[in-house]
């Protein structure tokens, strides 16, 4: 009888011991990542807990349409035919977006998203500071049914970071191919990555101790040129300015006398703001429609 409690109690046991061996394994930093349902969403993040990484679904993703985004056809007609070729499993470039603040790129991004979900497409924003795990989640995608856009966002790094040789590594100088279901779309200020200083355009002067200034300017601009299209985004015109917030007032509902008379409000508040972007028009947009009681249960979407 006592052999046969113990045995009943290791038998409980085992549950129960099992569970810790998986927590642990999850915090293992050189574990596999677990992949989570891809049938279960569309967008999905990179999460760091600790040790721990994980791939987590976005519950709520950003909603934006391509047909929202005004004022960027052109980079907007780059990126569409790069990702439709992606999707057609066709050669596509890796893509990043760079330029003027709030004029947008992510936006451009996000709505890709809502165009191409159907047709296979995923999303996974990796922050910056997550892009050491890159070879662990290329690993754990190369041979998923879907086509992945790796989305980085606002990206930029200072000397020294480690996740920057990750990153040249991974585009274009491992050993080892990109999966050809996954491309990365990075957005930026910078179109280089990282800062520049006059003094290292001049090529024959000792810059900080540095032997071959040159190519240590060679090597900060290297990670851009490993992105195989480069899409530029300019600030706008006034004119381009205001057709974006009558985009977005008509969409909270104005008329198009309340549009003309909301004009002058809209050209102060840029200039408050220092900026003619399609943020600010956003912005301002949704400051208008709140103050005149427009646009209840229409906010799905804006120009970021």
């Amino acid at each position: 009888m006592v052999f046969d409690r113990n045995m009943m109690a290791w038998e409980a046991m085992v549950p129960i011991l099992e569970r810790i061996a998986v927590a642990l394994e999850a915090t293992n930093p050189g574990a596999p990542l677990v992949a989570p349902d891809w049938a279960a969403a569309d967008a999905f993040w990179l999460r760091r807990v600790g040790v721990r990484v994980s791939l987590e679904p976005v519950r709520h993703p950003h909603r934006l349409r391509l047909a929202d985004l005004r004022e960027i056809d052109a980079q907007k007609a780059r990126v569409v035919a790069n990702t439709e070729q992606f999707l057609r499993g066709l050669p596509a470039n890796n893509v990043l977006l760079t330029g003027a603040r709030g004029c947008g790129k992510s936006s451009l991004v996000k709505a890709l998203l809502t165009e191409y979900a159907a047709q296979g497409l995923r999303l996974i924003e990796i922050e910056k500071g997550d892009l050491v795990e890159l070879p662990r989640l290329l690993e754990r995608v190369a041979d998923a049914p879907w086509r992945f856009v790796l989305f980085i966002d606002d990206l930029s790094f200072e000397p020294g970071e480690a996740a920057y040789k990750t990153l040249k590594s991974v585009l274009d100088g491992s050993v080892w191919a990109q999966p050809e279901n996954v491309l990365i779309y990075a957005t930026s200020n910078r179109r280089h990555l990282m800062p520049e200083y006059f003094s290292e355009n001049e090529a024959t002067r000792h810059v900080g101790g540095e032997v071959h200034p040159a190519e240590a300017t060679e090597e900060k601009i290297s990670l851009s040129e490993r992105f195989g299209l480069w899409v530029s985004f300019y600030p706008f015109s006034q004119a381009a300015y205001l057709e974006i917030v009558a985009t977005w007032l008509r969409h909270f509902g104005a008329s198009d006398a309340q549009i003309a008379a909301a004009r002058q409000e809209a050209l102060v508040w840029a200039i408050e703001r220092g900026s003619r972007s399609g943020r600010v028009a956003w912005q301002f947009a949704r400051d208008w429609a709140g103050r005149h009681g427009l646009g209840a249960e229409r906010t799905e979407g804006h120009e970021r």
